[in-house]
């Protein structure tokens, strides 16, 4: 029998590309064209070659117009990422597709990253680099670019889910106290000695350190605004690996300037590759290029899980292991 036809609309790593090869009639994107950018386009290669799976990643945009404009022959989205707010789910159910997503391989990867820009936050690794790379640095000096040590900090995490929990298990390496913020409280072999808050201003109060994980959507969209900002303690730190949209930059940059707020580091940003400029200027502010699960394993288990579910969907004919639901 032929192959499902598959259309990947990112360049993955060489091993999952050879994977999709090997069990799908695998229509690639090897030099990573940007028309995975616009959701017509992606429908339109999709009828062009007859595809009954779309293999996507985050940020393709996937909306309510894409989804409706899909030929008939799309029985499954799978895309490479936890995320799933760049597909509007329920249109495509409401079309009988199927979407999944790769849950539980990159959680650790991206608590690191979250580890990582708390880390430069406190200590001003960026300012530092670009000390050294630019030329400036005349030696040691006593009083030059103190941070500040997360020994003993109270580190607050937004969402606590699987990748809120790896980050507490790293943070309590550094010895900070664990608080988190989520609609439930979690059980207690999952909490871990954790404080729970049930409101945002105790939890704002509280904490020393905020690390954001949560989904995007309506629900969190520029959470981390001025007001939210006001409740924190003067001086605390601000780690954003979750979503960009859930944090008002301009509030964001404000703080960062009165030092009310002491520095950031953001791994994400609203309508990314663009970065609000504000954050440009600012030498407090750690920036990185999207590299939350950006290893070899872990990419490798994302594609693999991604070809697990279409696999499962469009060879078996059987529930994919991961559906979005």
């Amino acid at each position: 029998m032929p192959k499902p036809v598959l259309l990947v609309t990112r360049k993955l790593p060489d091993q999952i590309e050879a994977l999709a090869a090997e069990r799908f009639d695998a229509r690639l994107n090897p030099q990573d064209e940007p028309w995975f950018r616009d959701g017509a386009e992606i429908a339109r290669r999709v009828a062009e070659c007859g595809a009954a799976g779309i293999l996507c990643a985050a940020g393709d945009p996937l909306n309510g117009a894409a989804i409706a404009a899909l030929p008939a022959s799309v029985k499954a989205i799978a895309t490479f990422s936890v995320g799933y707010d760049h597909i509007d789910v329920m249109a495509a159910r409401e079309r009988g597709i199927t979407v999944t997503n790769t849950p539980e391989v990159l959680s650790f990867a991206t608590a690191e990253t979250a580890m990582t820009l708390m880390l430069m936050a406190a200590r001003r690794a960026g300012e530092g680099e670009r000390m050294v790379r630019a030329g400036k640095w005349e030696g040691w000096a006593p009083t030059q670019l103190m941070g500040v040590t997360l020994e003993g900090k109270k580190l607050g995490i937004l969402g606590m889910g699987r990748i809120g929990r790896e980050l507490a298990q790293m943070a309590r390496g550094f010895r900070m106290e664990i608080h988190y913020r989520d609609i439930n409280r979690l059980p207690a072999d999952l909490e871990q000695g954790a404080i729970y808050h049930d409101n945002d201003d105790s939890f704002l109060a509280a904490i020393d350190v905020i690390s954001m994980h949560v989904p995007g959507g309506d629900a969190t969209r520029k959470w981390l605004n001025k007001d939210r900002l006001s409740k924190m303690k003067r001086g605390a730190l601000v780690v954003n690996s979750g979503r960009g949209g859930s944090v008002d930059d301009a509030a964001l940059v404000e703080a960062l300037k009165s030092g009310k707020i002491r520095g950031a580091g953001l791994d994400v940003y609203e309508g990314e590759p663009k970065v609000f400029e504000g954050y440009m200027k600012l030498e407090n502010v750690a920036l990185l290029p999207h590299l939350g699960s950006a290893t070899i394993e872990t990419r490798d288990a994302m594609g693999r899980r991604a070809l697990e579910n279409l696999e499962a969907v469009l060879i078996k004919g059987s529930p994919a292991p991961h559906e979005v639901r």
